[in-house]
């Protein structure tokens, strides 16, 4: 089981989550001071390959695993942890603690080791960039990373938890769970996503903190908006009415902004809109880091929700 979504509201182990970011974000201070390379890059590596695990097992302070083949280099059988002997066979592993050994477990060492590897490109934005797609040659890993640290960034912060339900909860409004419903419109396909039903200009708000990362028009979705937030997940909001007037494509966006208003756009070219009452789609994809598929927003929904109402 991947995990999924989020930290969703207050629980006993807030403590001990807190006393974990603090960590973080000291190892993460501490490998930009020796690399030069950004704190927030290593956070948002870090923070994506954390979201790619399997949920069950103990949440390390570090989540970045670099293969150990490149890690102690090839011809490395014993897999010494002498920073020279890795040298010697072209390993990638460093020591970023000062104790003489680069070991793979090691948070100090891993992100050192990283910083490493990617300054092989050099230290500029578009250098990060390539190093990264080299490391995990997909496309979408990079942009999610990309996101993730401009989000970082922005709030200088990594416990960033809070959440906002995706619509007004002053305005009228009702739900039900329609995730996995039959749509005839353009063949038979289930419904990926909450329908919530409201008045037309009712305020359609970001759950989370994200990068807007698509706009436009959609044949199904009419008037939409994706943004990937710093979970690996894509929200996806559809049959629009319009959009804020601030709102732009690679904007960092946090729960409760604005991003427009409720309307039944949708179901043909351009401007279609009235083919189905007024109200929002909202839809979540997880990105595991090898594909992207859609899971029920509806708990999620229903948590959110409690969180903005108290």
């Amino acid at each position: 089981m991947v995990l999924i979504g989020t930290a969703t509201g207050i629980n006993a182990e807030d403590d001990d989550k807190d006393a974990i970011y603090e960590k973080r974000m000291a190892l993460f201070k501490k490998t930009e001071a020796l690399t030069q390379i950004p704190w927030y890059y290593f956070a948002a590596i870090d923070n994506f390959e954390r979201n790619t695990k399997d949920s069950r097992k103990p949440e390390k302070v570090i989540s970045i695993e670099i293969p150990l083949e490149l890690w102690f280099g090839i011809g490395n059988v014993n897999k010494s942890q002498k920073a020279e002997i890795i040298k010697l066979f072209d390993g990638k592993g460093k020591d970023g603690n000062g104790d003489g050994k680069a070991d793979p477990d090691n948070a100090e060492d891993i992100l050192y080791t990283m910083g490493n590897m990617i300054l092989e490109y050099g230290p500029t934005e578009d250098d990060i960039k390539i190093a990264l797609w080299n490391y995990y040659k997909r496309d979408l890993t990079v942009q999610t990373i990309k996101n993730t640290a401009k989000v970082f960034q922005k709030f200088k912060e990594i416990n960033l938890t809070n959440r906002d339900f995706p619509v007004d909860t002053g305005y009228n409004y009702t739900y039900h769970n329609t995730w996995g419903d039959r749509r005839g419109f353009g063949g038979i396909r289930i419904h990926e996503g909450t329908d919530i039903f409201a008045d037309y200009g009712t305020p359609v708000k970001s759950t989370t903190y994200g990068v807007v990362e698509m706009m436009g028009w959609n044949l199904y979705g009419g008037w939409r908006i994706g943004i990937r937030d710093i979970y690996n997940i894509y929200h996806y909001y559809a049959h629009m009415s319009g959009y804020n007037d601030d709102l732009k494509l690679g904007q960092v966006v946090k729960p409760g902004d604005v991003l427009g208003s409720v309307g039944s756009t949708g179901y043909g070219p351009p401007g279609t809109s009235g083919k189905f009452p007024p109200h929002l789609h909202y839809g979540m994809y997880k990105d595991n880091g090898k594909n992207e598929f859609s899971f029920d927003p509806y708990p999620y929904l229903r948590k959110w929700e409690r969180m903005t109402r108290d």
